[in-house]
């Protein structure tokens, strides 16, 4: 441990992303999209001007954020963007539940939060998920700094519809209630609707999934102007250009293409069903899914050792080793072959 690092930094346990393995292996466990981004993207590269990278990006990223406002049918203003929702988040944590008082959040949720919390000096309080695995919003008080969960949440992959976190909203409004609609794509409801009749929501999204950009890093929010002007006043504090030029681009061909973003995501849902159901079959019990992956477990068969046999046979998922989730398996929906390759490795294994 260095001598030269500040005391906070010394007590801080960092978040762990999924493996990136350098070998060839079949990669089901980062929540990736198994195809390709929109075909305008591929266009943006080809043709994007290299002469125009010698000039700083737009600062304020006008066009990026109101392609988002076209998309989600808000106002320019009510959008903010970032390098990957992850860095949204770390500036929203510093803009809203630095009170002084614990941020409420699920305690098995996507675990960035707690990273934050440590980071920034946040107290937690965490109220357990309820008897059906889904975060239980009639937990959440109005006595903190503000309310985070993921909806859907991660990684048991449980939604809530816009009625229910409206029953939130109504309840809590004195502070900010942010939900991270990471995986709202694939079979949620989002709560950008209700922006306009709750100015304490701040609504959270990413590229990464949905749009196939992950490579990228884009993430935005929106919310109330108010919220917004928070999240800008620390970013321009921290850093004044996030979104490069080519990012920028890239993103605003990957929101012009409906048509490409609806049959992935379709796709996506149809083969998560699919899987779903052939997992059923060898016997696993499987959490409803509203996102673009499933957690799952076997009453018969350690989830540790699934998982080390599915490396060793070239398939990568996601074990967490915590004493909530040590018996499951988290598993990315990747394309319909490489699904098949999981269910016959699976079937061997459990045979």
């Amino acid at each position: 441990m260095s001598e030269f690092w500040s005391p906070s930094v010394r007590e801080l346990t960092p978040y762990v992303p999924g493996e990136q393995p350098r070998e060839r292996l079949i990669k089901l466990n980062t929540n990736e999209n198994p195809y390709p981004p929109a075909p305008g993207v591929e266009a943006v590269l080809r043709e994007f001007p290299a002469d125009h990278l010698r000039l700083y990006p737009d600062p304020e990223s006008r066009a990026l954020r109101q392609a988002l406002a076209d998309e989600y049918g808000v106002e320019q203003e009510q959008v903010f963007v970032g390098n990957g929702s992850d860095e949204v988040l770390a500036l929203a944590f510093q803009a809203f539940f630095c009170h002084g008082q614990p941020l409420e959040m699920p305690a098995i949720t996507y675990s960035f939060y707690p990273v934050y919390c440590r980071l920034y000096g946040i107290e937690r309080r965490s109220y357990a998920l309820d008897d059906h695995w889904r975060v239980d919003l009639d937990a959440f008080t109005a006595e903190g700094s503000g309310v985070i969960f993921a909806n859907p949440n991660a990684p048991t992959a449980h939604s809530h519809d816009r009625a229910g976190v409206a029953a939130l909203l109504r309840r809590i409004t004195e502070r900010v209630v942010l939900i991270d609609e990471a995986y709202v794509d694939f079979g949620g409801e989002s709560a950008v609707p209700l922006v306009a009749e709750y100015p304490n929501l701040l609504v959270t999204g990413t590229f990464s999934k949905s749009r196939s950009l992950a490579g990228v890093r884009l993430g935005y929010a929106i919310g109330s102007r108010e919220l917004i002007e928070g999240l800008e006043r620390v970013k321009d504090s921290f850093n004044s250009y996030p979104i490069d030029s080519l990012a920028s681009a890239i993103g605003i061909a990957a929101l012009a293409d409906r048509e490409h973003f609806d049959a992935c995501r379709e796709q996506v849902i149809t083969t998560r069903e699919r899987t779903r159901q052939r997992l059923e079959g060898l016997g696993f019990e499987v959490l409803p899914s509203q996102a673009n992956f499933i957690l799952t477990r076997h009453p018969e068969q350690e989830a540790a050792q699934l998982f080390v046999g599915l490396r060793e046979r070239g398939i990568l998922v996601r074990h967490f080793n915590t004493e909530a989730l040590s018996d499951f398996l988290r598993i990315s929906i990747g394309t319909e072959d490489e699904m098949d390759s999981l269910i016959e490795t699976l079937e061997a294994l459990c045979r």
